[in-house]
This record gives C-alpha cells, sequence and structure tokens, in this order.
C-alpha cells in the first residue's frame, strides 16, 4: 500500500520511509512546519465486512465501541482489544436479560425482567476468542463485536447513548434502537422519508432527535415510542441533511440542503434563530448543503461542513464566524469534519482521497499578517487501498488512545493511520 502526506498547495515532494513503507510528504511556501503528522503510518485496516461505502461511524461515548454502517445497511460494533472481555462479560450479564427502553431518572436502562430464550451464545464470541491475530499494535479485534441487520436500505447516521444503546438510521424511512448485550432490534421508529440525521439528548438519553427529508425535526421519547414535539421547516428547500445539539442540550440545531442553520429550543422545538452559511461573495455566495454539525469539546462554538468545500467554526454567542478552514474538496458528499477529543484539531475526509487535518487555533496566524478567521495551514495523508482511488468518507479521531492520531474510512475499508510527531 503506497501512502502520501500532503500539506498546501503548491506542493513540494519529498518521501520518507516509516517502519519500511514509504510516504510522500508535501509541503507548500505558506505551511513550513513543523508538521505534527509528518511520518504517518498504517496501524490497522479492517476489511473484507463491509461491502460498499460506509457512510458514517461513531464513537461510544468510552472511546472503546466503533459503530460504522453504510451501503450496505448492516450495523458493525467493533472494540478495542484491551477491553474485549469486558464487554463480553457485560454482554453475558445482560444478555440474560429481557431488554427494553425502561425509565430511570434522565438514562434508558436495561428492564430487569429474566427471558432464558435470550440467553443464546453470540456466533461472534468464539471468533473473536480466537483473534490474537499478529497485528500486535493493532487496537481493534480483527472482526466485529456486534453485527446487526434489520435495515432495508444504507444506514446515514448513528448516535450512542451513555449505557451502550445506540440508534441507526436509515433510506428505508425507519430508526432503529439497538444494545451491545442483544442481537435483536429492541425498537422501531417509523418516519416518512430518509432520515438522514439522529442524536441521543447529551444530558437525558430517554429523548432523541431525528432529521428528515421530510423536513420535520422530531424529538422521540424513547419509552413511550413517540414523537414528543416536532417542527417544519418552511420555505422552497426543506430537506434536513444533518442534526446535533448544542449548548449542553438546550438548543437544536439542523442544516439544510441550502445552506442554511437553523436553531430550535429543545424545551419546546421553537425557533430560536438561523445563520446561513455561506461567503459575502465570489461562487460560495450560494448557500451549499450542509453535511455536519459538531459542537467544540469546551467551548460554546460549533463547526460546520458543507459542500461548498469549507468547514466554518461559529461563537454560539453571537454566532459570528470564528475561523474557516480550506483546503479539502466536499462538493456532493456527505462528508462531515470533527474535533480531537481535546478540540485541538479538526479532521476531514475529502472527495480528491485525502484526510486533511488543521489546527483549531494555528499559531501562525499570531504572527502573521493572514486573517485570523482563514486556515489553510493543513496537512493530509493519502491512501490507496488495493489501488482502489475513493474518496475519503468518514474520518474520526480515536479517543482515549495515546498512540493513535485519527481513523478513517475510505470506499470500502476501515484504515487507522499512526501519525508520529
Amino acid at each position: 500500500v503506497a501512502d502520501q502526506a500532503l500539506h498546501s498547495n503548491p506542493p513540494v515532494e519529498e518521501e520518507v520511509s516509516v517502519d519500511g513503507k514509504v510516504f510522500k510528504i508535501k509541503s507548500s511556501s505558506k505551511n513550513k512546519g513543523p508538521y505534527d503528522f509528518s511520518q504517518p503510518n498504517i496501524l490497522q485496516e479492517l476489511s473484507g465486512d463491509h461491502s460498499g461505502a460506509i457512510w458514517t461511524m461513531k464513537f461510544s461515548p468510552c472511546g472503546k465501541l466503533l459503530a460504522t454502517g453504510g451501503q450496505d445497511s448492516i450495523l458493525r460494533i467493533w472494540v478495542i482489544k484491551s477491553t474485549y472481555d469486558y464487554f463480553e462479560d457485560f454482554r453475558q450479564k445482560y444478555g440474560e436479560v429481557r431488554l427494553s427502553p425502561a425509565v430511570s431518572h434522565d438514562s434508558l436502562s436495561l428492564a430487569s425482567s429474566f427471558d432464558t430464550s435470550a440467553a443464546s451464545r453470540d456466533p461472534l464470541k468464539e471468533l473473536n476468542k480466537q483473534d490474537d491475530d499478529d497485528e500486535t499494535n493493532a487496537p481493534f479485534k480483527r472482526k466485529p463485536f456486534c453485527v446487526y441487520k434489520g435495515h432495508t436500505a444504507d444506514l446515514l447516521d448513528l448516535s450512542w447513548s451513555k449505557n451502550y444503546f445506540i440508534l441507526s438510521s436509515s433510506m428505508d424511512k425507519t430508526v432503529r434502537l439497538w444494545h451491545i448485550s442483544r442481537r435483536e432490534c429492541l425498537c422501531t421508529f417509523q418516519h416518512i422519508d430518509f432520515v438522514t440525521a439522529i442524536v441521543f439528548h447529551p444530558k437525558d438519553d430517554r429523548y432523541f432527535l431525528s432529521g428528515s427529508l421530510d423536513g420535520k425535526l422530531r424529538l422521540w421519547n424513547i419509552p413511550d415510542k413517540k414523537v414528543t414535539l416536532w417542527n417544519e421547516l418552511s420555505g422552497t428547500s426543506n430537506l434536513i441533511t444533518t442534526a446535533n445539539f448544542c449548548f449542553n442540550g438546550r438548543l437544536a440545531v439542523v442544516g439544510t440542503y441550502d445552506g442554511k442553520c437553523i436553531f430550535y429550543t429543545t424545551e419546546q422545538l421553537k425557533y430560536y434563530t438561523m445563520v446561513n452559511v455561506r461567503s459575502s461573495r465570489g461562487k460560495n455566495s450560494r448557500g451549499r448543503k450542509i453535511t455536519g454539525i459538531e459542537s467544540m469539546p469546551g467551548e460554546e462554538k460549533i463547526l460546520i461542513t458543507s459542500n461548498d468545500s469549507r468547514i466554518r467554526l461559529y461563537n454560539l454567542r453571537d454566532l459570528t464566524l470564528t475561523c474557516k478552514y480550506k483546503g479539502c474538496t466536499n462538493n456532493s458528499s456527505q462528508i462531515r469534519s470533527s474535533f480531537s477529543p481535546t478540540g485541538k484539531y479538526v479532521v476531514c475526509g475529502s472527495e480528491d482521497h485525502f484526510l486533511y487535518v488543521w489546527k483549531t487555533n494555528h499559531e501562525f496566524l499570531k504572527f502573521t499578517s493572514a486573517r485570523r478567521d482563514r486556515n489553510d495551514y493543513w496537512e493530509a495523508i493519502k491512501g490507496q487501498l488495493n489501488s482502489c482511488q475513493s474518496s475519503v468518507l468518514v474520518s474520526v479521531f480515536i479517543l482515549h488512545i495515546s498512540t493513535v492520531k485519527s481513523v478513517c474510512s475510505f470506499y470500502t475499508s476501515l484504515q487507522l493511520s499512526q501519525c508520529a510527531h
């Protein structure tokens, strides 16, 4: 596998060798370094399970489980090797319990009634027990910890609760609820159109938010299995393409096909304010599809990805544009950017086959005449999987593993990249 690292245009190539692999590194006159990702190395590749594109992947809040889904309509859960025994014991304990979304203060819980028919053995258990492969530095077990079937079309979004429940949304117009201790779907929430966005409430995961192409934003009560609140977008283009909570769940925000971010109060799901995500002039002055919204760790800011190949950081206090990140190519895909766990970096996939990384607040900007609300001091890593040139559709930083900096998914595989300083 040939990999390349790229730093800002125009490129000047040089080759470096890491663990016997040759990497091409490029940098421009604008970005002279030092580079944080100048020595990339493939740490692990998880392949052969997913068929087709991987559209979405999310880490559990604890950072030990990774959920992936996409074109093959199957949800897979991957587990960190060092925590496999813990989660296997967890699964065995609750595998003998009939699970249902029960009310417990401000959280979903496991119903405690015994169900002997549910204690069947997981067919993946024995395979994973023997999974002591030669990849000594590989963080994940080679085979998925859970495989969930039930959706009949592409998976579009995923969301974890703190108690290891997981929601999956699909082009089959449903949202399904799962738990890692069980093999079957716990509940199905029917919609009218494709469900493009789902997210558990960050403070009370008895509730979740869903956004759909029918233009409706819905707040669901899981124990009651019904919609508690809803609102409908107005206008000629009311397609919801992404959604999230911000301000610790006090506000809900949706992104639309025509480049708007609309905020609602969570308590009543009433309109609060709106931001037009677009440039003031030029080819990007017309709003383009919003593909991702993420809150910045420890800050009252949100990161918005859109189909004008721009990523924008907004201050939630006054909705001013704090910074615009340039470099990646995202003209038509549902690519979304994300933060590293501490918020130090922004990472994003790209249609040009690269994985892009920016420092959220680049120190160079303090000492130059360059605008501080613009950041094109990026680094990027390119991978070729089985000679298949594919867009990097999803990219996230691994949580709580100091030796691993990032995870990126390509067309049919997950590839883990270690980037040394």
